[in-house]
């Protein structure tokens, strides 16, 4: 559990700090950027997949009925979820990302308890009411359907659920979900060509670098988010997913200079003490099981 947690903070202070990184390329329209995202993180994953000789294992997995329905439904989900996302930030809309993804470990709670049978118990339902009341005062002040932030919480928090449930190698689940949508990222490709519409060939040297390694800051916190999922029950890993939107919210307001409510800090000071008395009921938990499984 101690490695998965180490896993799952460094995703989420990278998901954290990616509007920073969407920012350079505002002026590109979010399809354009999603598709750059999907083929160049297709390559940096490959790359791994040839690097350790894997592809024996890969073409298992793609050929396997039991896996390739399953990756065929996470792969949609999280191109939904990138596009969503790159589409909000460079539209000004940063602060309803961090609504979506401090929303997604809620759904994440509901999911497993619904899916996978894990019942929070004492303190962690503490958090749990805390949390949900924050997203409530979040949802109330916002004044009106945030679309925004549940579709991202949707799309996320099941596709956490769907890689829960895939026992595959992370490496290999995530060239397969860039694999499968890659036909349609270079179809893209071609009709902006075609319509000499697209943009990303004509960036200055150093923006156009920076694209190209879209593919490593995708892949790698998806990587650790896929080894962390398998590692820690799926109701605490949606508690250290408020590290990611909480780094967002600070960029959304110190860097990006995007307004925030005075409810907005109430919440915020709802969802860390949520985020205390879970990792206190988790660890006391935790301490209970290693004593009765050593008398």
């Amino acid at each position: 559990m101690r490695t998965g947690l180490i896993y799952a903070v460094i995703a989420y202070t990278i998901w954290g700090l990616l509007p920073l990184y969407w920012k350079w390329f505002d002026e590109m329209p979010a399809s354009e950027i999603l598709s750059h995202r999907i083929v160049w993180s297709f390559v940096f994953v490959a790359g791994i997949i040839v690097f350790k000789k894997r592809w024996n294992e890969l073409k298992q997995t793609i050929t396997a009925r039991a896996t390739v329905l399953p990756l065929i439904y996470s792969s949609l989900l999280i191109t939904a979820n990138w596009l969503i996302f790159i589409w909000a930030v460079n539209n000004e809309r940063a602060v309803e990302t961090s609504i979506g993804y401090y929303l997604t470990p809620l759904i994440n709670v509901v999911l497993a308890i619904i899916f996978l049978r894990e019942k929070p118990v004492g303190g962690q339902w503490i958090a749990i009411l805390l949390a949900g009341t924050a997203v409530l005062l979040i949802a109330f002040d916002y004044g009106s359907f945030p679309w925004i932030s549940v579709s991202l919480a949707l799309s996320f928090g099941l596709y956490g659920l769907a890689k829960k449930k895939l026992k595959i190698d992370a490496a290999i689940g995530l060239v397969t979900e860039t694999m499968i949508v890659l036909p349609l990222a270079i179809i893209y490709w071609s009709y902006l060509g075609m319509s000499n519409l697209d943009t990303a060939w004509s960036l200055p040297l150093s923006s156009l670098l920076l694209l190209l390694l879209s593919g490593v800051m995708t892949a790698t916190p998806l990587l650790l988010f896929a080894k962390a999922v398998r590692k820690l029950p799926l109701s605490m890993i949606g508690f250290v997913q408020y590290i990611g939107p909480t780094l967002t919210l600070l960029l959304s307001v110190f860097v990006f200079k995007e307004t925030i409510s005075p409810v907005m800090y109430i919440s915020l000071i709802l969802i860390w003490t949520a985020l205390v008395v879970y990792a206190i009921s988790s660890i006391r938990i935790a301490k209970a099981q290693r004593l009765a499984e050593a008398s």
